[in-house]
């Protein structure tokens, strides 16, 4: 019975360093990855590049920013922060300073787009996202409004972002139901609403003509009705949309 206890006792012990062996050759796996991010802002982008690579990381410079405080061609922020752990091979994303603001910004307000355009791109700075405003009362495309103001200090960013005038949309409605009247009738309604009749079909499957707008075909049309239309009823249509009937005599 002793020696049952101590064998039983043996293997415990055993299976219990097995299982701390195992954590702990996990706990180096994972954290044998990690690496902790370093400091990178005032460094330039070489001196930053390289001290990602000896950490082994990644290091991206894409945004610019104007500081009054870190001197152009040198790192102003990053992200993630000095002192986070992540995995090797992690980009770190950061922004390289342009210095004090020394670029005035022009007035484009009024101006077509590609003016406005010339105007920004040859002081160096950067086109931002655009926005529209649809407006009846201006030349269409023509600058409204513009971010920052003109000659505006103590910017952040080389970035201006424009607001764009554009034609009002075309009212919508949805297309009324037609069938069951006169062909005379639906045209009649079609022409006044600022739709298109462009083709009538005779009956279901025949083939569609053009539109009826000759004395002719639209003394044959008077003596029918409209079984189908395309837009359906329901539909939303702006002035100009083409419509096809499909008729039936009386």
């Amino acid at each position: 019975m002793i020696r049952l206890l101590r064998l039983i006792a043996q293997i415990l012990v055993l299976v219990i360093v097995a299982l701390a062996s195992t954590l702990v050759s996990m706990r180096y796996a994972i954290h044998g990855r990690e690496v902790t991010i370093p400091n990178f802002r005032g460094l330039t982008t070489s001196e930053a590049e390289r001290a990602a690579f000896e950490h082994g990381l990644e290091i991206s410079t894409s945004d610019h920013f104007y500081s009054a405080v870190v001197p152009a061609g040198r790192i102003l922020s990053q992200q993630p922060e000095q002192g986070m752990r992540v995995r090797r091979g992690w980009r770190v994303r950061a922004a390289e300073s342009l210095g004090p603001q020394l670029i005035e910004i022009p007035a484009v307000i009024g101006q077509s787009p590609r003016a406005a355009e010339i105007n920004l791109r040859r002081r160096g700075l950067e086109i931002g996202e655009p926005a529209e405003l649809p407006t009846a009362d201006t030349t269409p495309q023509a600058i409204l409004a513009q971010t920052p103001s003109a000659g505006a200090q103590g910017v952040a960013a080389p970035r201006v972002s424009l607001l764009y005038a554009v034609p009002p949309p075309d009212a919508a409605f949805a297309m009324p139901d037609l069938t069951g009247m006169t062909f005379a009738e639906a045209n009649a309604l079609v022409a006044a609403a600022g739709l298109k009749t462009i083709s009538v079909a005779s009956a279901p499957g025949a083939a569609a003509s053009g539109p009826a707008t000759s004395g002719a075909a639209m003394a044959n049309l008077a003596a029918t009705v409209v079984t189908g239309q395309m837009p359906a009823a329901g539909s939303r249509v702006t002035s100009g949309t083409q419509v096809s009937f499909q008729t039936a005599h009386l």
